[in-house]
């Protein structure tokens, strides 16, 4: 049932051709990261029998240890862990800053104050937080949204263990990071002491750019297999990767100081690991042009976006300034009712674990929370910014835009 007019439609179908040159150099890097990926699936000799159930302890997985090295190859890292054991980003990401950091020692967050989820790790009280363990804790907020150098060298003269950048952008108004500026920013720190360690939260930034922070020079990165190197087929999952002694200790801490990555099976076999592997650089770009055909619609009529239309996309993510509550609700509930599944729910904000403030979320999603698939969140705050991700096709992200403006009634 077609939910939107002829209106609509023929004002979508002129945008979608103003951006032509733009989702035709998108698909270019799909392309190049697909070569990557194929190289490595081919030099690790990945086969069936790669994709076989384990169980107990999980000793000598083919499956498992395989899939981290094309990992680790793809993203030019020297090793990787990946485990449908990792429950989310959020906990690949605790999990390393817990194997690197002891008491005493300091973490910078150089990107402002990390995502909601994550700071409550860092600095909660009473959860067993790194704040719990004796980990200090400061940031250094963005200039313009660009590194403050000048406050990061202050920073690291009294001493830092770990310089921690979010990629993404979070629940603020501000560009993703790229990541030349990330490869910028550890040959500064490297620079100031070549013993600080640079972490990278790489969510929602897989196979954007034809490269990854880990090769200009980020030691370890992390991130979730139900967002961009999943494909949308991943049904679970996480992955670290990064310079194998800092891999090493972030094993530690998943599993036990005794073992590390040596151990985890899965009972389900890892084919949907490895194929979502394969189909992310193709999922990503769906991704990248459904975000660029809803930026370049909503600036159109008039709502600020993040990124700028034209502007090359440095995240899987879009924001929109709408303004006030009740269109922000209007416009999560549209993707809600535009969503595969679930596409009958109204979506209603409420006190999410981990959140400062109440969320509304659409996630009509065949892997719930999945946010390479089509969704949107946003906290409950002023100025009321909808964060709109993720699309494993574009033809349904152009469907689902068709439906917002409708609803929104924009397109007078």
């Amino acid at each position: 049932m077609k939910l939107y007019d002829k209106k609509t439609y023929d004002f979508v179908a002129e945008v979608e051709r103003s951006i032509a040159a733009d989702t035709k150099k998108a698909d270019e890097i799909a392309f190049l990261n697909q070569e990557k990926v194929l190289a490595a699936f081919l030099e690790h000799g990945v086969g069936q029998r790669h994709f076989a159930q384990t169980n107990g302890y999980g000793y000598d997985d083919i499956g498992r240890d395989t899939l981290g090295k094309v990992f680790a190859d793809v993203f030019g890292a020297e090793a990787a862990i990946v485990s449908p054991q990792i429950v989310s980003g959020t906990h690949a990401l605790t999990a390393a800053l817990f194997g690197l950091l002891r008491p005493g020692d300091r973490l910078l967050s150089v990107s402002g104050e990390p995502y909601d989820t994550l700071k409550e790790a860092i600095t909660g009280k009473g959860i067993g937080s790194l704040a719990d363990y004796g980990v200090r804790y400061d940031s250094v907020a963005l200039k313009d949204g660009k590194f403050d150098f000048d406050a990061i060298r202050r920073e690291m003269e009294t001493g830092v263990k770990v310089v921690f950048v979010g990629r993404s952008r979070g629940y603020e108004w501000r560009d993703a990071l790229s990541v030349d500026e990330i490869g910028q920013l550890c040959k500064f720190v490297k620079d100031v002491d070549k013993d600080v360690i640079v972490m990278c939260d790489n969510c929602y930034g897989e196979f954007v750019d034809v490269k990854e922070p880990t090769q200009v020079g980020a030691d370890i990165m992390a991130g979730s297999l139900i967002k961009n190197p999943g494909g949308g087929i991943a049904p679970t999952g996480g992955y670290i990767c990064g310079k194998r002694d800092v891999v090493e200790q972030a094993s530690f801490r998943l599993t036990s100081p005794s073992i590390g990555a040596e151990v985890g099976s899965y009972a389900y076999g890892y084919r949907e690991f490895y194929q979502g592997f394969f189909m992310a650089p193709h999922v990503v770009v769906q991704a990248i042009k459904t975000s660029m055909l809803f930026g370049a619609a909503f600036d159109r009529l008039g709502y600020e976006t993040m990124p700028k239309p034209g502007a090359v996309c440095r995240d899987i993510i879009r924001s929109i300034k709408f303004g006030s509550e009740s269109e922000l609700t209007e416009f999560v509930r549209a993707v809600q009712y535009s969503s595969p599944v679930d596409g009958n729910v109204t979506p209603f904000a409420w006190d999410m674990p981990g959140y400062g403030d109440k969320v509304i979320m659409a996630a009509g999603t065949f892997v719930a929370g999945a946010s390479i698939e089509l969704s949107a969140d946003s906290p409950i705050r002023e100025p009321y910014i909808g964060y709109l991700q993720g699309g494993i096709t574009y033809e349904h992200g152009k469907i689902a835009l068709l439906n917002c403006l409708t609803r929104l009634n924009a397109v007078k």
